[in-house]
């Protein structure tokens, strides 16, 4: 804290830093950090001003400035404006969800994400945000369902790590917590596999309980695919688009230019078609009008396709269910010998067939200067007191070839001992490819273990450790 304020003393606008108590008894923090003042210090200054007047600003007045998750390269300053973020956040909240006064709503964020706005949001129907600060699994994985429980929650909101840690524990939230106020669980940062689809409604929670899983990002401070409570859940993917969104899938194997949308069942780049109220104002500190090509913001979402908003994500539409499925990031896309998929569909056969021996896992494509085809590797994060060895990867590529395809196979299987992911714990795929096929980078300040990216860079000169390690 000392170091921010430090920091900032340069800065004429900057008038100090208010303190919240974070532990029963607070540090004492007087002549420790210059220009600080304790909450109730800082709220006692209010007794007998009058109150705030309110002023009226246009639509697209600046209103937050947010940080993407830095799992596609260095992190974007994304400003969002005032109508286009509470629009949203009405629109999502109010017709997708259902909020209202009586809405409790705990949703496991960091202040840095775009999932804290989710957390407070539900304000703005006059319910109640239940605020956690500290790990999902300490003191074990079942702190957030005793918080549930307590806090009679309504929305619970997590992560597909979540889910899978807590499904791995053997843990049954609705065996050990009553969970009798919860309406809605949402889930995003990663994409959730068919199993724990199954696993929420067969194992983990009451079968009444609206399973939403939800993906968009900070990029637009909501959703692109989301819940409706008017149709079911089917397993896998997200139940449908963002109301007045006109969402697409183009074909990702068209060089940058006008775009065509594939049929549904067909993978390809998600785009937004038309303009929608949430499209952020600018980068915080780009000097390049938003509309000029070249500019970081039209470079970020425009340059793909004519006209249209190319959001990064390698999805297709359920030809019967109308869900849209995300199968990977589209510059995460693999690609070998000419077959398109998304990692995804790799961890999902990982995690259904040996989640008891593997812990985690990462799969990237290797394509450096002078290789003709992209090759698929594989890392696995093995479980305490398993080993990785010959039968297992043998195991696996078995498992992969019979669930998927033969294309589908890596072509390589390594041990890793740690997998790169960000604070909010999502797994980062792009540095490890680009290390991989012979780049060096510059991590990114939103990772929680950047050192993990250190191993990797060995893996460049994969003919050098066939034999020393395990190469199949």
């Amino acid at each position: 804290m000392a170091e921010v304020v430090d920091g900032l003393r340069e800065c004429s606008e900057f008038d100090g830093v208010v303190v919240l108590p974070r532990f029963p008894e607070p540090l004492d923090i007087s002549g420790v950090v210059p220009r600080s003042e304790t909450w109730d210090a800082f709220v006692s200054r209010a007794d007998g001003l009058p109150d705030p007047g309110f002023v009226r600003i246009p639509f697209h007045e600046p209103f937050l400035i947010c940080y993407s998750s830095g799992t596609t390269g260095m992190p974007k300053a994304i400003v969002h404006s005032v109508g286009g973020a509470l629009i949203n956040y009405f629109k999502e909240g109010g017709l997708h969800e259902g909020s209202g006064p009586d809405s409790v709503a705990l949703q496991y964020t960091t202040v840095g994400w775009i999932m804290y706005f989710a957390s407070v949001g539900v304000l703005l129907f006059g319910g109640r945000a239940v605020l956690y600060d500290g790990s999902p699994f300490q003191p074990d994985p079942k702190v957030l369902i005793r918080i549930a429980e307590e806090q009679r929650v309504t929305k619970l909101g997590i992560s597909p790590r979540w889910m899978f840690e807590v499904a791995k524990n053997g843990i049954s939230p609705r065996e050990v917590a009553d969970l009798s106020s919860l309406r809605i669980v949402t889930c995003t940062g990663m994409v959730l596999s068919d199993q724990l689809f199954e696993w929420f409604y067969d194992r983990g929670f009451p079968p009444n309980v609206h399973l939403a899983n939800i993906s968009g990002g900070t990029d637009i401070a909501g959703c692109f695919g989301l819940m409706n409570p008017l149709t079911p859940v089917y397993v896998g993917g997200t139940q449908g688009p963002s109301l007045g969104i006109h969402v697409a899938i183009y074909d990702s194997l068209l060089p940058d230019g006008p775009g065509k949308e594939v049929e549904h069942g067909t993978p390809g780049e998600l785009v937004a078609v038309s303009a929608f109220p949430n499209v952020p104002c600018c980068f915080w500190g780009d000097k390049t009008p938003v509309a000029c090509r070249g500019s970081k913001y039209h470079s970020a979402y425009f340059a793909r396709f004519d006209g249209v908003w190319a959001h990064g994500d390698f999805c297709c539409v359920h030809p019967v269910t109308g869900n849209i499925y995300f199968l990977g990031r589209a510059d995460g896309v693999l690609n070998p010998s000419g077959v398109r998929f998304g990692s995804a569909e790799i961890y999902s056969v990982v995690e259904e067939r040996f989640a008891d021996r593997v812990a985690d896992s990462l799969c990237v494509g290797q394509r450096r200067p002078g290789d003709h085809d992209e090759s698929v590797m594989l890392f696995l994060l093995m479980r305490p007191g398993h080993r990785f060895d010959r039968r297992l990867v043998n195991e696996v590529k078995e498992a992969i070839r019979k669930d998927l395809s033969k294309r589908h196979v890596p072509r390589y299987v390594f041990e890793t001992p740690e997998i790169p992911t960000t604070v909010n714990l999502k797994k980062v795929e792009l540095p490890v490819k680009q290390i991989v096929s012979g780049q060096k980078i510059k991590p990114s300040g939103t990772l929680a273990n950047p050192r993990s990216l250190e191993y990797y860079y060995q893996f460049a000169r994969v003919e050098d450790l066939i034999g020393a390690k395990e190469k199949l």
